[in-house]
């Protein structure tokens, strides 16, 4: 069994995640901007005979990425990364605000990288060390209304590229591209006119997951 470190995981797909490898025996180590939402997920895991640990943290704040990194590495053995956390920038690019921008290409690509590199030298000391990034269709084509946040995936896309190479033999770099789900990441916009006709965030996870050593995943 694993020690997965999931980002994002206090809601929706990182949630799902969570449950799905928590319930099936790993050891999972939930992090996200809001405690509470983990500590339910953790609560949830629990109770199903799994095991989970919480930690507050912002992706896109560097220093804060360093400290907690230091701080789990230093109670856990982690051979799993899964970059989830995301942030969305949807509408014309002219109605855009700067901070609506900045939050998504920090949260998105610098976030991470920043995880990546702060954790990678802990994985390489691990036995069939993984990275999976949860990139989206957003990485693989353009989109009406979405030229930021496509911006931002096409970068991850960039990345995960780069280190499957890079890491060849060494760590197993997985990128995973979904559509749209119903998820709380929709709430504050009306770009999604019929959230009905999404996949569930818990369809996608057991996908995701049934398919976990391949090098590229579509949902």
């Amino acid at each position: 069994m694993r020690t997965i470190l999931i980002t994002g995981a206090g809601t929706g797909l990182g949630k799902e995640l969570a449950l799905h490898y928590g319930k099936s025996g790993h050891t999972i180590l939930l992090t996200g901007r809001r405690l509470a939402p983990l500590q339910a997920v953790a609560e949830e895991i629990t109770k199903s005979g799994g095991t989970a640990f919480c930690y507050q943290l912002d992706v896109s704040n560097l220093t804060q990425v360093q400290e907690t990194i230091v701080e789990i590495t230093n109670k856990h053995s982690i051979c799993y990364l899964l970059n989830n956390a995301g942030a969305g920038c949807f509408g014309p690019l002219e109605e855009l605000n700067y901070e609506e921008i900045h939050i998504a290409i920090q949260t998105n690509v610098l976030g991470t990288i920043y995880l990546t590199k702060e954790l990678l030298p802990h994985l390489l000391l691990q036995k069939d060390p993984k990275i999976m990034n949860i990139i989206s269709t957003a990485g693989q084509k353009g989109k009406i209304n979405e030229s930021v946040y496509v911006a931002s995936k096409f970068a991850v896309r960039g990345f995960t590229e780069s280190l499957q190479k890079e890491l060849e033999g060494v760590v197993k770099v997985t990128a995973t591209y979904m559509g749209g789900m119903d998820t709380p990441f929709w709430n504050e916009t009306d770009h999604i006119k019929d959230k009905s006709r999404l996949k569930s965030p818990a369809e996608v996870a057991k996908t995701i997951a049934e398919q976990d050593e391949e090098s590229s995943i579509q949902v």
